[in-house]
């Protein structure tokens, strides 16, 4: 509960509000300006009956002296500051920080979220995120826009929509929805076991790389998911008129507070109102009597009553904050609507709510997953109301719902219950892949092991199967990619790479992965690769690092899930037809020490136009000490058969691939291998000719 403000603290902000000196409260009371001195420096508290002079003369009751959790009515009413326009003419249209992203729902799920998820204040705990769609009509929006001063912003807002730019052709959308439908739809994702916007007004704090700054993140830790300080402008460009209020419970006291310090920001063009140019921002909050310019705007410490009239109230008083996007919309609802030409029919904030619930499994599952020794780091759900009353329940995001097999892996992983090879149904393989990371400042390059999981992808709910979802120690989705060159015939599966802090506490060169794969991360935060932050802190070529993780992921990918089958059907019959078996067979038994014999072969063209071949290879008694080569060639009507080279050879099962060669391993009954050819051989393109795949043999040394 909070118990309000000490009383030196408290006073000396009432007598700024109300332009009071101590001087003239001391006369108003009859006591010396050294007593209120005292009272304010916190040397003497004033006893009964001093108080209800003090009370007096501010112009409130006991109960507000003595609780001290809001201001006195004396204080300076909440009010709108705009920013002045510019000294020596410029004019900018609009933030550029909200172009980075789409205004769309689902980027700013993904955004706002990974933001409360880098605030996690106990780490023991998780961060809970709340999403609630709220429409306003009729007499409810009535009264919301009356307590944000909608008469006084409404001049601003008609000269901004008048103009012929993006910006302003989005405001008039916006205006013209709320008019001609006479509803607003109010998105609040709140958090809690969040740090808050704590620290002054203007000075280096949240609050002030929240409410006053652009591209200043304020995140020091290396497993933060953002580092741009472009991920808060999605809050504002998601909402069609361009404002976001705020109510924050603080993790450490501000002028001796914690509980709903409020403030709101308008993010306008440049414009001009009666004949004044206004630069754009603008600040909902109480005019700074301490500022330059009195009009300007600070945050206020807001009674439950007036949080609640803003529809801001928060369910208790854990640390966080809640955003209120006034005149939320979202880009792919409004397509939708307009291709189905029913927009009547259409609810918006039912779309809204389906696309946030997946948006927030698509991208969070993993750090909604949690371990037999430890919680998820995040929680996270979405309700939806219309005029207070609740028409879409609020339905918790489950990870095993949305992301079935995925959410497996990690809890395979998380539990310790992986295992090396996959022979059951519901089993979760594990191998690591190493990851050079290069030093900094003199410091020598390291090698982290990123973790792979596979397990089959039996569960429908998945998406495309046959990808690698990677992330790092925030466990947010980063990007899932597929994996190439796989054999024909493989079944379905999800992989996840871990690499940083999510492989774990214990990995090598955790911390030093996760500071290179951050920096490696545009500003979308979707992908790894080169980017300017990279070449700085490191040099221009360690982005090939991130290329030869890949690789190797990939490569681990195959190797765990490319198991030899008996019998494996796959490829078209159009490709089969066109592929052979190199070399007669034999009617006559294989005697005892023969060579072994190319089995079975699945082949297919890749998208670069190559034959991927996997080969199943049939080891007699005493075989294993040969070492046979595969060679590829094309199918011709006559004459020699072209040879073409392998762009890569690998092995699969029970062998070993060496200069070439097929080593297999000793007492081995059979083995499987995958080749794919080099294109730059093909005399023609592989979809216009047939295979040929021999198994040359040549014995060697006795294993």
């Amino acid at each position: 509960m909070d118990t309000g403000m000490d009383f030196g603290p408290w006073l000396a902000r009432q007598l700024k509000q109300s332009k009071m000196s101590q001087a003239d409260l001391a006369q108003e009371i009859g006591l010396t300006r050294a007593a209120v001195s005292a009272w304010i420096t916190g040397r003497a508290t004033p006893r009964e009956e001093t108080i209800a002079k003090i009370a007096e003369a501010l112009g409130t009751d006991l109960g507000t002296i003595h609780t001290r959790t809001t201001d006195t009515l004396a204080g300076l009413p909440v009010s709108w500051y705009h920013r002045p326009g510019y000294a020596d003419g410029g004019r900018e249209f609009g933030n550029a920080a909200a172009f980075a992203f789409r205004a769309d729902v689902g980027v700013l799920a993904r955004e706002a979220t990974q933001n409360s998820l880098d605030e996690r204040l106990d780490p023991a705990q998780p961060v809970r995120v709340r999403y609630t769609l709220h429409e306003l009509t009729g007499e409810s929006l009535a009264r919301f826009k009356e307590e944000i001063r909608w008469d006084d912003l409404l001049p601003h807002y008609e000269a901004a929509s008048a103009q012929d730019q993006k910006v302003g052709r989005t405001i008039a959308a916006g205006l013209r929805d709320m008019y001609e439908r006479d509803r607003l739809v109010l998105l609040r994702i709140d958090d809690y076991n969040a740090s808050g916007l704590t620290g002054d007004d203007y000075e280096t704090g949240r609050f002030a790389a929240v409410v006053r700054r652009q591209l200043d993140s304020h995140k020091s830790m290396s497993a933060a998911g953002g580092s741009y300080g472009l991920g808060k402008a999605t809050l504002w460009a998601t909402s069609r008129l361009g404002l976001v209020l705020m109510n924050s419970t603080l993790s450490e006291p501000h002028e001796g507070r914690t509980e709903r310090r409020l403030i709101g920001r308008l993010d306008l063009p440049w414009r001009e109102v009666g004949g004044t140019p206004w630069a754009g921002p603008a600040w909902f909050g109480r005019p700074d009597p301490d500022a330059d310019d009195v009009n300007v705007a600070r945050s206020w410490w807001a009674d439950e009553g007036g949080a609640e009239r803003l529809h801001l109230s928060r369910e208790s008083s854990e640390p966080g904050t809640s955003f209120l996007i006034v005149g939320a919309h979202d880009v792919a609802s409004l397509a939708e609507e307009t291709e189905s030409g029913d927009v009547e029919d259409s609810d918006s904030v039912h779309r809204m709510h389906h696309r946030l619930r997946e948006a927030l499994g698509r991208n969070f599952w993993a750090a909604m997953t949690g371990g037999a020794t430890g919680r998820p780091l995040l929680e996270a759900s979405v309700r939806t109301l219309r005029n207070g009353e609740e028409i879409i329940a609020e339905t918790r995001v489950d990870p095993r719902g949305t992301q079935p097999s995925r959410t497996r892996a990690l809890q395979a992983f998380l539990d310790g219950t992986t295992v090396e090879r996959l022979t059951e149904s519901g089993q979760v393989a594990m191998t690591t892949v190493p990851l050079v990371v290069p030093g900094r400042a003199g410091r020598s390059d390291g090698e982290h092991r990123a973790v792979v999981l596979v397990t089959a992808a039996e569960d429908g709910d998945d998406g495309k199967s046959n990808r690698v979802t990677t992330m790092r120690g925030n466990r947010m989705t980063v990007r899932s990619g597929w994996v190439p060159n796989l054999p024909v015939g493989t079944n379905p599966f999800q992989a996840v790479l871990l690499a940083g802090r999510a492989a774990g506490d214990d990995a090598p060169f955790a911390d030093e992965a996760e500071a290179f794969l951050r920096a490696a991360e545009p500003p979308e935060h979707d992908k790894w690769g080169q980017t300017e932050e990279l070449r700085m802190l490191y040099s221009p070529s360690a982005y090939r690092r991130i290329a030869t993780l890949t690789t190797e992921t990939n490569r681990a990918v195959r190797d765990l899930v490319a198991l030899p089958a008996k019998k494996r059907k796959g490829g078209s019959e159009r490709l089969r037809k066109r592929l052979a078996v190199g070399g007669r067979k034999v009617a006559r038994p294989v005697s005892a020490a023969g060579p072994p014999t190319l089995e079975e072969l699945d082949a297919r063209i890749d998208d670069d136009g190559a034959w991927c071949v996997t080969g199943e290879i049939k080891v007699p008694l005493g075989g294993d000490s040969w070492r046979p080569v595969p060679v590829a060639k094309l199918e011709v009507r006559s004459g020699p058969r072209p040879v073409l080279g392998w762009s890569e050879l690998v092995a699969v099962h029970n062998c070993e691939v060496v200069d070439g060669a097929i080593h297999i391993a000793p007492g081995a009954r059979g083995a499987t291998f995958r080749g794919t050819t080099d294109v730059s051989t093909h005399p023609v393109r592989a979809v216009f000719s047939g295979l040929v795949v021999e198994l040359r043999t040549d014995k060697g040394v006795q294993a």
